[in-house]
């Protein structure tokens, strides 16, 4: 995926209220509930069918590590989807989503602003709204970099404006060089 999808993902699953299952077997098998045949699964996860079949009966226990990633990639994508489904409402009605950044900022500004970028580390609560965008793109398929422009919109407002009260002649804000990443719901 991406640095920002994968964060928002993150967040996404610490509001789960079971752990995803661990094991091989037991992934496998929930893979091929939710998708209701081992041929299907078997094309997701790009091995043959037999292998499914063979993790289905515990005849492997032991992926490897390539297949381990996508197959625990592909669980949690698709583990507790109402709880998914209730933290981005949540986030997106009422809630909002924190960001915790540490990455290149800067803004374009009247002549005579300091407005030279420079490394910032900033922990902020994004209001409801831009959650809602974040998660709206997300799940059009959109690209980081346009959930990165979202983002430094809403860092625009809330950080640089302080919801308009400052700053108020700030065009563009511009986030780049992103080192660290992290979104709280």
């Amino acid at each position: 995926m991406s640095l920002f999808g994968d964060g928002l993902e993150a967040a996404v699953q610490k509001a789960f209220t079971r752990p995803a299952p661990k094991s091989a077997g037991v992934q496998m098998r929930y893979l091929v509930k939710q998708l209701k045949s081992t041929k299907a699964v078997a094309q997701m996860l790009r091995v043959s069918q037999r292998t499914v079949e063979r993790y289905v009966k515990d005849q492997i226990k032991k992926p490897r590590p390539d297949l381990a990633a996508r197959l625990e990639r592909e669980v949690k994508k698709r583990w507790q989807p109402q709880i998914r489904a209730k933290a981005k409402a949540k986030a997106a009605s009422t809630g909002g989503i924190v960001i915790d950044t540490r990455a290149r900022m800067g803004y374009t500004a009247p002549i005579g602003s300091t407005d030279q970028d420079r490394i910032r580390h900033l922990t902020v609560a994004l209001p409801p709204i831009y959650a809602a965008r974040l998660f709206e793109a997300q799940e059009a398929g959109a690209s980081d970099a346009r959930l990165q422009e979202i983002a430094a919109e809403a860092l625009k407002e809330v950080y640089f404006q302080d919801g308009g009260r400052r700053a108020g002649s700030l065009e563009e804000v511009r986030f780049t060089d992103v080192e660290h990443l992290e979104f709280d719901l």
